[in-house]
This record gives C-alpha cells, sequence and structure tokens, in this order.
C-alpha cells in the first residue's frame, strides 16, 4: 500500500530542515573522548567483554606498539587453516564439526559427532504448515528480509520459547542451525516465483546431506550438484562461521540477548545486522563494482589503465561515489585474512574449471594494485589486504549461486556463531550491555 500524494508533500515539507535542526556541530563529531563506532583512536576496538568462542588476529603489540602480522581466526583455540586443512586432507564436510565445535566448545569424538548429527537431521524439517503460512504466503523481495521475519515466527511454534536455561537455549540453537539452509532456500524459490515469474518447486531436506550438500539440492531445479561444489560451499560455511565478538552482528545478538529476551528476538536482530551492505552485504558490493570496472576498461592485462580507473574509485569519481574500493582491507586484519586465503586456494581452480581465468586475471591485477593505491590516498600504513568479501562473491558465483543468497549463505553459516555467543553472554556475563551518549543538544 503506497502513500497518498498528499502524505508524501506533509512528509517533504515536515523533513525539509530536519538537518538544520538535528546536525552535530563539527566540535562534537570530532570530541576525541567518545569512541565513535566503538573504535579507539588507534583503530583497535574498545573492550566491552571477554569470550572463549573465538578471537581474530591482525596485530601484534610489541613495546605498546601494533605491530602487523599475518591474520589468524581461532575457533575455541583451534587455527581455522588447520581446521581446514584437515577437512581438505582427509576428503570429508567441516561445517557440522565447527558448529559443534563453537556450540559446546570442542571437538566432539565420533560418538559425539554422531549423536549431533543426528540431532540436526531430526530438526531439518520446518515445523507444520510453516512453508504455506509464512513463507508462501508472504513473499519477500529480500531474502534476508524473510529470513528474519521467519527465525520471529518462530516464536510461536515453540512449546517453550522464554526459557533461558543452557540446555533450552541449546536446543532452540540445534534446531536454527538445521532450518535455516531450508528457510533460506525456501525464501529463494518464493521470490523466484512469484516476482521473477519462475517455475515454483520446493524439494524436501534431505537430513542425512551435509549442509552444504542439502543447500544446493534445494535451490537447484534439478536438485544437482557436483562433490566439488559442495565441498567448496561446505568451507565458505566454515570460514563464515564465527568472527569473533566485535563484529556488528554478532554484538548486535550479545545487546539484545543481554536484556533477557528470547532466542529468537536476538538471532533476528543479528539477521537485521548482517543484511547491511557494510557488513553481510560487502560481498555484493564486490560483484558490483567488478561489472562497473569490466565495463570502463578494455584490457584486463593492462596495469596501468586498471590502476587509473581504480584512482578514479578511491577519488569519489567513479562506480558508486563512495571513494571505496570493496573487498579491500578490513577493521582488524592488515597483512592478510586467513578467510581469503582459504577462498584464494579454490579460485584458481574453479575458474579454470569454469573458464573464468579472464575474470580470475582481473581480481589478481586488482589484488596486487589496489593495496598501494588506498595506502598513498588514505595514508594507511598498517597494511592493506584483500578481505574475504573480495572473492567470496566470484566463487559464488562460479558456483552458479545468485547474488541474492550471497549475504543470506552467510547468515546460513553465522547462526552458529551467533548462539554460541549469546549462550556465552547470558551464562558468563548476564549484564545489560548499555554504553552512553553525549548529549549536544541546546536548551529550549
Amino acid at each position: 500500500m503506497s502513500e497518498s500524494p498528499a502524505f508524501a508533500e506533509s512528509l517533504h515539507t515536515l523533513c525539509a530542515d530536519y538537518k538544520i535542526h538535528n546536525s552535530l556541530t563539527e566540535e562534537a563529531r570530532n570530541n576525541s573522548s567518545i569512541k565513535r563506532g566503538l573504535r579507539n583512536d588507534d583503530g583497535t576496538g574498545v573492550m566491552v567483554g571477554c569470550t572463549k568462542v573465538g578471537n581474530v588476529l591482525g596485530y601484534r603489540l610489541v613495546d605498546g606498539e601494533r605491530e602487523p602480522m599475518e591474520g589468524e581466526l581461532i575457533y575455541r583455540g583451534y587455527g581455522l587453516t588447520e581446521l581446514v586443512n584437515a577437512y581438505i586432507k582427509e576428503k570429508r564436510f567441516g561445517f557440522t564439526e565447527v558448529a559443534y565445535l563453537l556450540l559446546f566448545g570442542n571437538l566432539p569424538n565420533r560418538e559425539k559427532y554422531a549423536m549431533f548429527r543426528s540431532m540436526l537431521n531430526e530438526c531439518t524439517l520446518l515445523p507444520e504448515n510453516f512453508t504455506e503460512d509464512m513463507i508462501l504466503k508472504n513473499p519477500s523481495h529480500d531474502i534476508m528480509n524473510k529470513l528474519g521475519r521467519s527465525v520471529l515466527a518462530l516464536y510461536s511454534c515453540d512449546p517453550n520459547p522464554d526459557d533461558l536455561s543452557v540446555e533450552n537455549m541449546m536446543r532452540q540453537s540445534v534446531e536454527l542451525v538445521a532450518r535455516f539452509p531450508t528457510i533460506v532456500a525456501y525464501a529463494y524459490v518464493v521470490k523466484r516465483h512469484y516476482f521473477e515469474n519462475d517455475s515454483l518447486y520446493l524439494h524436501r531436506p534431505v537430513p542425512e546431506l551435509s549442509a552444504a550438500e542439502s543447500f544446493l539440492q534445494l535451490i537447484r531445479p534439478d536438485k544437482k550438484f557436483t562433490e566439488e561444489e559442495a565441498r567448496v560451499l561446505d568451507l565458505c560455511l566454515v570460514c563464515h562461521a564465527e568472527h569473533g565478538g566485535g563484529n556488528n552482528s554478532t554484538f548486535s545478538c550479545r545487546s539484545v540477548a543481554s536484556t533477557g529476551t528470547d532466542t529468537y528476538s536476538a538471532i533476528a536482530a543479528a539477521v537485521g545486522s548482517l543484511k547491511g551492505p557494510k557488513h553481510g552485504g560487502a560481498n555484493i558490493k564486490v560483484m558490483e563494482m567488478m561489472q562497473n570496472i569490466r565495463e570502463n576498461i578494455t584490457d584486463h592485462t593492462d596495469k596501468d589503465e586498471i590502476a587509473a580507473y581504480l584512482e578514479k574509485i578511491i577519488s569519489k569519481e567513479a562506480f558508486d561515489g563512495k571513494g571505496l574500493i570493496y573487498g579491500m582491507g578490513h577493521a582488524v586484519y592488515s597483512l592478510s585474512d586467513p578467510r581469503e586465503r582459504v577462498f584464494k586456494k579454490y579460485v584458481q581452480q574453479l575458474a579454470k574449471e569454469k573458464e573464468r581465468e579472464d575474470d580470475l586475471l582481473l581480481y589478481e591485477n586488482i589484488e596486487q594494485l589496489a593495496p598501494e593505491i588506498i595506502a598513498n590516498k588514505r595514508h594507511i600504513y598498517k597494511g592493506v589486504s584483500p578481505n574475504v568479501d573480495f572473492y567470496s562473491g566470484f566463487v559464488y558465483d562460479m558456483l552458479g549461486i545468485p547474488q541474492e543468497l550471497y549475504t543470506a549463505i552467510f547468515a546460513v553459516a553465522r547462526i552458529v556463531g551467533w548462539s554460541a555467543h549469546r549462550i556465552e553472554e547470558l551464562i558468563c556475563t548476564d549484564k545489560i550491555i548499555r554504553p552512553a551518549y553525549m548529549s549536544v543538544m541546546e536548551e529550549k
């Protein structure tokens, strides 16, 4: 339902002088005592708590000074790279094991792993009538919007939604981990049917499949996928499952959870955070930027031409006018992003298989040229390197996964980290998060 012309005109009139009365003074914006974005002046995050779930390392402190280092991502004491290398070597799927590790705090033995798999399998199907009532009858243009609404709707399907005991919260977490791939896949299929006139197909999830295998068979009309495609997607899920307590969606989840509200409200808040283009939607911006670059350069091998166009982008003269080379740099990582290193291992192999070497060459040239351009223009000397978003969209594209699913796949993985942090927040801290804002209003 759209508003009347009179409503729109009134709104325009009332908002015309909003900035005049509500903008902050230069003095207020630059007040050094205010930690904007919860970041310190040296770029580090403001410490607001402790966690044993995960850790993100991008520098060492040497004699009080930050010294850049190769990035490391730690899950419950285990390095991401070590975990991934083990899964690759043993040719097995790793996401379920990582989910167990993050939720329960240690790697499972065979018996506990089988027990956990059985629990997930039992929860794969959505509640009775949920698909029809929540997903089919209420299609959304945006899959993340549909995911957030679906999470809130699951509250009504839970016989014990408000119990904050560890056992009950863990039950809810296991159910969410199992159901996220199905909800996302169904939301995508229904969106394509209602808004893009595609055929409607709803495959039943196969509980015995891994999360990656199940997701691929759910989103494809013929349900077909290769083992290599499933293994690559599985590693994508492993890399996105957790990233410390300070990323925006996890902190949003912990902050909302600290009020003592239910699981579904806290997770829905995290979904809303992840939807933003500055967070989970960043790899889509990379893809849009890459398409823009392709349209404005003539030779993917000409580094001078590429560098000149990157200069225009960072000078706000090209692409979206934001002055950002998307996929480059990170709040914590400096020399490298360990998740990007995992993706890079598969980029070359997939590019060859999918005959996308020309696109890969463009990515590699930008990866080589962008850090120096950014460092010079922004005077950043801590080191600038590709982050996980630089190659992840390219990998998804080569897997035939449409862009509208990129951020939702992120959520399918990160529900594990959100759940682990939420439980930790409630059992270890149990104190409402309540920062302060400095009032700079004038008395009237």
